[in-house]
């Protein structure tokens, strides 16, 4: 009997494509843009007032995503186990969450030190001579953690594709019969309840 899990493979990969997207965008689009206003002090303003907007709705799309993410390695626990290089890329997965979660809070704390100094600036995340030194530290590693989450993010987008490309049908009895030649004769009745 087959299973669905649509709401959970939903919340799972929306909430990473907004996580990802808005991210990106955010790099590109808002902290670019603020260069464009014409008042050094105003273009911290704008781009804090955008990130400020975005934060709710980007952890309400962490939030679908991880629990999507959990439902997900729930229903397939048994093939996560039995099939081989599923386990290894749900590690690899695991990890990569872990990263652009620490990223992505990171990144928050220093746009907070940013946003709480109004300082002048010459965009969201590039300091002026006049931006005091705490001020431009906090902007300098932003500027690095722009690009880190939605490389991580898009690294997740990755394994989300390969563990789609698992599931086939081909994919799954080939990693099932690696896996039992792999084990020994007593461990291969319990995998191939799994097939």
């Amino acid at each position: 009997m087959t299973t669905r899990d649509t709401i959970s493979r939903t919340m799972h990969d929306v909430g990473l494509a907004a996580w990802f997207g808005g991210s990106l965008m955010g790099a590109i689009g808002l902290n670019g843009a603020a260069a464009d206003v014409s008042d050094p002090r105003e273009r911290t303003k704008v781009a804090s007032s955008g990130w400020q907007r975005w934060t709710p709705v980007n952890l309400a799309a962490i939030g679908a995503h991880l629990l999507g993410g959990a439902g997900l390695l729930f229903a397939n626990k048994g093939r996560i186990a039995g099939q081989k290089g599923v386990g290894a890329s749900t590690v690899a997965k695991t990890a990569l969450t872990a990263a652009a979660l620490g990223a992505t809070a990171y990144s928050r704390a220093l746009g907070e030190k940013v946003i709480r100094s109004n300082a002048p600036s010459a965009g969201g995340t590039t300091p002026t001579s006049q931006t005091p030194p705490d001020v431009a530290d906090a902007q300098h590693k932003l500027n690095t953690m722009q690009w880190a989450i939605p490389a991580l993010t898009g690294g997740l987008v990755w394994l989300t594709s390969l563990h789609g490309e698992q599931q086939k049908p081909t994919q799954q009895a080939k990693g099932m019969l690696q896996r039992v030649g792999s084990l020994p004769a007593t461990a291969g009745k319990k995998v191939k309840s799994y097939v």
